[in-house]
């Protein structure tokens, strides 16, 4: 016999653990747990969900900020991505002014947002266009990769002791002023660099490096793969990925580790990904940085970084699902940093949080007027806005109870792929199902009725999020989906009680009617974003 609490009750000694905080205590550092493989950022001591927007690169200046902060109170976001970059902070060398760092702060505090914030220094898209004229005018002191052609490549080697040192001084500057100036933790993150490697060449080719790449692989990373020897010989066709991915992972943990000596805040490291069907050695992103194919390799390298993180600019939704598996590890923890703003991208939102994803976040979210299509929206229109806003609308309330279930219970989603190919997974002894493109009403072989193509055929909308919060009882969250269920070992099974409603901050449920009849009959169509509580009963047979 199956013994059902009531979703409060499964909340309840987290609850308590998480509210007991002291009078008087300092407000605890954000963290990211781990338990069982399922991860949790905890802010203020309670467990977040990042509904987050990222501004565009060149909106980080306060005369910007206005354009800013409206989109996303219309986005309902909880979390604004920002840059600071090193030549804002140092503009001349040992020189530091944070103005611009206080003013966002201010601005977080007065519009109830929290921040993660990207530091822009030795690499930004791998170039160093956000370093300091001082470093970048001063090849010889901060010295570019050499390129196959002999030139110097307008990326930063990762081999230069004299940059390391500059822009981990740096780093730990502004976590230093952090410390001070942001008391509140309005900062729950700290993304390090941005999108590191480097394109158009495998690694640095100066004479040190190469040097260097004739050497063994290091040790950790030996044991870490299981084979020793150089560099060639342990990893073959991706050895000049590889010794770049070494080099540029040990460089920004110890950027990262400066920082976290001022302030230990969580650090991650984002991707300008490649192919994930790529063969070893090929595939597109940017070599070095943490990339697929050498996740393995930072996670040994760079111990202070919390999470890999994927920049996500594929509109092919097998692709990004492929994606979002590889970087959903029960040693990394899931986050979206960037994800392209049109608005087939939104659907995605649901198989991230499906995979527990700790945060969510579309690019280039503000009012200055500039877009980066082809990559994301052609015009950022009240249509595209929409298309994020309405789920971010239902996640919004929920999100701390959401995180919560989330961290505790197992989770599956997925979001429509290159066409309405129904898509299934499996919680339990419960298979899962995703229907596109249909009704709400009646069945696809119903031919002896005529109807006009359902609104989904054919768009890249929709998608379903569910947590397992027992054995036979589940949250769903998702849009333009049909959801059903079915026991894997095909026993018996139907819809016992379907209930639309919301989460207390307190993780209670709250039902706003029972879904029967019609809205059950055909499945579980979800056509707008929709929170339901699904109990489901297995027969005997």
């Amino acid at each position: 016999m199956t013994v059902r609490r009531p979703v409060a009750a499964l909340l309840a000694p987290l609850l308590a653990f998480a509210s007991i905080v002291p009078a008087g205590a300092q407000t605890p550092l954000p963290r990211i747990e781990t338990h069982d493989g399922r991860h949790t950022l905890f802010v203020d001591g309670a467990p977040f969900l990042i509904l987050g927007a990222q501004a565009n690169n060149s909106s980080n200046y306060p005369a910007v900020l206005p354009q800013v902060w409206p989109t996303l109170d219309r986005l309902h976001a909880n979390t604004l991505e920002m840059p600071v970059a090193w030549e804002q902070i140092e503009p001349e060398e040992g020189r530091f002014d944070f103005g611009w760092v206080d003013t966002l702060l201010d601005g977080a505090r007065t519009h109830g947002k929290r921040l993660v914030l990207l530091w822009f220094g030795t690499w930004k898209n791998t170039g160093a266009s956000y370093a300091p004229a001082w470093v970048r005018t001063d090849h010889a002191r901060f010295p570019r990769m050499a390129r196959p052609d002999g030139k110097t490549s307008v990326t930063l080697s990762p081999h230069a002791e004299t940059t390391l040192a500059a822009d981990s001084r740096a780093f730990a500057a502004l976590m230093r002023h952090l410390k001070t100036a942001d008391p509140d933790h309005r900062v729950i993150m700290v993304q390090v660099e941005n999108e590191t490697g480097v394109y158009n060449q495998k690694r640095d080719l100066s004479a040190a490096a190469d040097k260097a790449f004739q050497g063994a692989v290091p040790a950790p990373l030996a044991r870490r793969v299981g084979r020793s020897g150089s560099w060639a010989q342990v990893f073959g066709p991706l050895a000049d990925t590889a010794f770049n991915a070494w080099a540029t992972a040990c460089y920004v943990d110890r950027v990262a580790a400066a920082g976290q000596a001022e302030l230990a805040l969580p650090m991650y490291v984002n991707a300008a990904i490649g192919d994930p069907f790529a063969a070893p050695g090929t595939g597109g992103g940017a070599s070095g940085g943490p990339d697929m194919q050498v996740i393995d390799i930072w996670k040994t390298a760079a111990p202070h970084i919390a999470l890999l993180a994927p920049d996500i600019y594929n509109r092919n939704g097998t692709t990004v699902l492929a994606v979002l598996d590889r970087y959903a590890r029960p040693d990394n923890a899931l986050l979206v940093p960037e994800i392209g703003n049109a608005a087939d991208y939104a659907r995605f939102l649901w198989a991230a949080l499906g995979k527990g994803a700790i945060g969510f976040a579309p690019f280039g979210m503000d009012e200055t007027g500039y877009v980066n299509y082809p990559l994301g929206a052609k015009v950022l229109d009240e249509a595209t806005l929409a298309a994020f806003a309405e789920p971010y609308r239902l996640m919004a309330p929920i999100a701390g109870a959401w995180a919560r279930l989330a961290g505790m219970h197992p989770t599956w989603g997925t979001a429509k792929g290159h066409d309405d190919t129904a898509q299934s997974g499996t919680l339990g002894a419960w298979k899962i199902t995703a229907h596109y493109g249909l009704w709400s009403f009646g069945e696809p072989e119903w031919t002896h009725l005529s109807a006009d193509p359902a609104p989904g055929v054919g768009r890249p909308v929709g998608g379903v999020a569910a947590i397992q919060l027992d054995p036979n009882r589940f949250m769903i969250a998702g849009s333009d989906v049909r959801v059903r269920f079915g026991r894997v070992d095909g026993r018996e099974s139907e819809l016992l009680r379907v209930e639309e409603g919301t989460l207390a901050p307190d993780g209670t449920w709250r039902t706003s009617r029972i879904w029967n009849g019609d809205q059950i009959d055909y499945g579980l169509n979800l056509t707008h974003p929709t929170l339901l509580r699904v109990t489901l009963w297995t027969g005997k047979n």
